[in-house]
């Protein structure tokens, strides 16, 4: 059965301040599952749920990339919205960041530790996702990435072009997932990376073989004994694969 995609993982050198900063920005709470993690989730929220793909942060002795493959983009509802917004983030600490963007709509951000992120201008498309628009993957090949992905996980594709490839939950709720053709050499190491789940009842190591049989590769970074599975898609995007729950 395909798997749920549950949370984005930030990796950062401190996860309670970043989880925090997240927390804020997005109206949500933040619990821990032990030293090291933080969990950032909407209030009164049952996860795993579709209706929002949460953030997990995840400290780690060296979070440093080259180049961000991953990145959310928040919604907004009015200029004014976007504008107030916009000045709330950087009261929290974030700052802004000039990634090529150019003359565009919607403004370009990073978080204190410079993930870099986008507030979008009003767009109807996004009214009932929830602050998350979308989690945005930068790839080579979006029509690709839109195969694996919608065979993967129980999201539908919406869209599917050559520069550009949307997926959303079958529920019809939450943010979407979407791939970005790009330019460019990949990331050396991801700060964020997408986690699935597969569903009650369901083989974590058959999901996994079938994910590898639908061109997913297993990766070694030095997790060791854990309870999940790291795998890298067609494009060498690392995902989790956890547990049942």
């Amino acid at each position: 059965m395909p798997l749920r995609l549950v949370q984005v993982n930030f990796k950062a050198r401190d996860d309670a301040a970043l989880g925090r900063f997240w927390a804020d920005a997005l109206g949500w709470g933040v619990s821990s599952e032990g030293p090291g993690v933080t969990n950032v989730e909407p209030p009164d929220f049952t996860w795993p749920d579709p209706a929002a793909v949460c953030v997990d942060v995840v400290a780690v002795p060296d979070p440093e990339t080259v180049r961000y493959r991953v990145h959310l983009d928040l919604a907004t509802t009015s200029a004014a919205h976007q504008a107030e917004w916009v000045a709330r983030l950087k009261e929290l600490g974030a700052t802004p960041a000039d990634v090529g963007q150019g003359d565009v709509p919607w403004t370009v951000l990073a978080d204190p530790e410079g993930n870099v992120f986008c507030v979008l201008e009003p767009r109807e498309v996004y009214r009932d996702t929830g602050p998350i628009a979308a989690v945005v993957v930068d790839c080579t090949d979006p029509r690709a990435m839109a195969r694996f992905w919608g065979e993967a996980t129980d999201w539908r594709v919406h869209e599917v072009a050559d520069d550009r490839a949307v997926l959303r939950s079958a529920a019809g709720v939450g943010p979407y997932l979407e791939f970005l053709r790009r330019s460019g050499p990949p990331a050396v190491w991801n700060r964020i990376h997408l986690d699935v789940m597969p569903y009650p009842g369901d083989d974590q190591a058959a999901e996994v073989a079938r994910l590898e049989a639908l061109g997913a590769t297993g990766v070694d970074l030095g997790q060791g004994d854990v309870s999940w599975r790291v795998l890298a898609d067609p494009e060498g995007n690392e995902f989790c694969v956890l547990r049942s729950g």
